[in-house]
């Protein structure tokens, strides 16, 4: 059995091992529902220039990102509520609720993996569609559409999506680079609030 790296916050060590049998990502999983019409979450947007570094980025499970603290203890959840995709030697997989301080509004949940193997788009790919699974969104709706956001000093690529059918709800987003792919659940949240938060979030994640 291959080596993976898992970390999060309250996750047991049966968990951790089951991860492990995921044979591999569910993008051809027809009952998952298609980001947008073409059968992608989007195309990704233009690779920004990234900061200067001396090799491969990884996720840390940093006890705060973003001024938001991540929730432990009884707080923390005891699941993995999104399917990384294929986990190989090497990788990690950070996955937690982020929560504010003051206990103000619901805890964005955060889950993410380092040393892709594959294309890093087509793995965020397959995160959005395991998030929108996750909040169980009815494809009959529509298909929510992922749109760029600046994706700051880290570069690579930064989109988010509303799975709402108001301007604000769940906003889920997302960003791939050379060597990682991650998202995070906004509830009741704004596209533009949420893409601001989880680039500053994205800062304490992500070496």
């Amino acid at each position: 059995m291959k080596r993976v790296t898992v970390a999060r916050a309250g996750l047991t060590a049966v968990v951790a091992l089951a991860l492990l049998t995921v044979s591999g990502c569910r993008t051809d999983d027809t009952s998952l529902p298609a980001a947008s019409p073409s059968g992608r979450v989007s195309d990704p947007a233009s690779p920004t220039p990234s900061v200067e570094r001396s090799g491969p980025r990884t996720l840390v499970d940093a006890p705060e990102a973003g001024g938001l603290r991540r929730l432990t203890g009884d707080e923390a959840r005891t699941d993995v509520p999104v399917d990384p995709g294929e986990m190989r030697d090497g990788m990690t997989l950070v996955t937690g609720d982020y929560g504010d301080p003051g206990g103000r509004g619901a805890p964005v949940l955060f889950v993410g993996v380092d040393h892709v193997p594959e294309d890093t788009n087509e793995r965020r790919e397959h995160l959005f569609r395991g998030m929108l699974e996750h909040v169980r969104w009815d494809p009959e709706l529509g298909n929510p559409e992922a749109r760029p956001v600046e994706p700051g000093p880290l570069g690579g690529s930064v989109e988010c999506l509303l799975a709402s059918l108001s301007e604000d709800g769940n906003v889920i987003c997302g960003w791939a680079d050379e060597d990682t792919a991650a998202v995070a659940l906004f509830e009741d949240s704004t596209p533009a609030d949420a893409g601001k938060l989880f680039v500053e979030m994205r800062g304490d994640l992500e070496r």
